[in-house]
């Protein structure tokens, strides 16, 4: 494996011109991170680390750029329109990539065509957790006590569409049960309602959740990706308590306009990815219930095309899917 010391702080990408192959030093200028959401949030951490990762490596300042707006569209919106020349990167997630999409068709881009992948930073398991008074302490038991009470279980979310919202819906369409979705203005007003018996069943991110599991006000029975969570290992997945072949989890990963140089995608892929893996780095991001990935390129566009497959599955049998 070839030490980092003798890594280039250049590469030299083939660009085409109107007065054909010109060769450009990437990169000479700084960079920008765009995210969608506000700062203080999930995606805004995972931004600002991953900047801070690659700056040096890559030797010029990668500023973090909030457009926050529409669960993520304006940003998206943005890079999709930028200058496909790597200078301009987004932080991609489940909603502007597949959910929006599907419930909002007519949108400014298309999350297929208009972004070249660069890799996944994490994978982010969502953990279910039902009120204590509910006799069950398992998703299997949840799935007996449903088929003998259809539509009597409710389940609270932030909100129609939001992303607790539909791995709730994914998870009657997996296991054929009726439940009854509650919305909420945002998950702080479910989770008031979960803690005080209103509702039977939440899900949400692993450091909303376990907060409230740990002392007992809710009882955490599954977390809903393929493997289980190292942050919580004693914790069984959706797919070994009865519904074999679930795994739906939240993510976040960086992607560029379509067209980016490949020799410009490469090199942001070492980058970002071996910047994640830095001893420091998991620590950070394993704390906020994060499994991290760096794929390659390649496994990044599959996992994308798959994702953005599956919650369109979800959000039509959600009957939430737009015109």
């Amino acid at each position: 494996m070839q030490s980092t010391l003798f890594r280039p702080l250049y590469i030299t990408a083939l660009l085409l011109t109107a007065n054909g192959v010109q060769a450009q030093s990437y990169p000479a200028k700084p960079l920008r991170l765009v995210v969608g959401f506000v700062p203080g949030g999930g995606s805004d951490f995972i931004a600002r680390l991953v900047a801070q990762k690659i700056t040096g490596p890559l030797g010029r300042p990668v500023v973090v750029d909030n457009r926050p707006g529409a669960g993520g569209v304006i940003a998206t919106e943005h890079v999709a329109k930028a200058p496909a020349d790597g200078y301009t990167l987004l932080i991609n997630s489940a909603g502007p990539n597949g959910i929006i999409p599907a419930m909002s068709p007519k949108l400014g881009y298309d999350p297929l065509k208009d972004f070249d992948a660069i890799t996944q930073v994490v994978s982010m398991p969502f953990l279910m957790a039902v009120h204590p008074s509910l006799p069950v302490k398992n998703i299997r038991e949840l799935i007996t006590l449903a088929r003998a009470r259809p539509g009597q279980l409710n389940f609270g979310s932030a909100g129609h569409g939001s992303t607790n919202h539909l791995v709730s819906e994914n998870l009657k369409l997996a296991a054929n049960i009726n439940l009854t979705h509650v919305p909420y203005k945002g998950v702080a007003a479910a989770m008031t309602d979960a803690i005080a018996g209103n509702i039977q069943l939440i899900s949400g991110d692993l450091v909303t959740i376990l907060p409230q599991a740990k002392p007992g006000k809710l009882r955490a029975i599954a977390v809903t990706s393929g493997k289980r969570s190292l942050l919580v290992p004693q914790i069984p997945t959706i797919a070994e308590s009865g519904v074999p072949g679930f795994d739906t989890t939240g993510w976040f990963g960086v992607v560029v306009p379509a067209g980016t140089p490949r020799a410009i995608a490469e090199r942001l892929n070492t980058e970002v990815a071996t910047g994640i893996n830095a001893p420091d780095a998991k620590e950070r991001l394993s704390a906020m219930g994060g499994d991290i990935v760096g794929s390659s390129t390649a496994d990044f566009t599959a996992f994308m095309r798959a994702d953005h497959a599956h919650w369109g599955k979800v959000v039509t049998a959600a009957g939430l899917r737009g015109k």
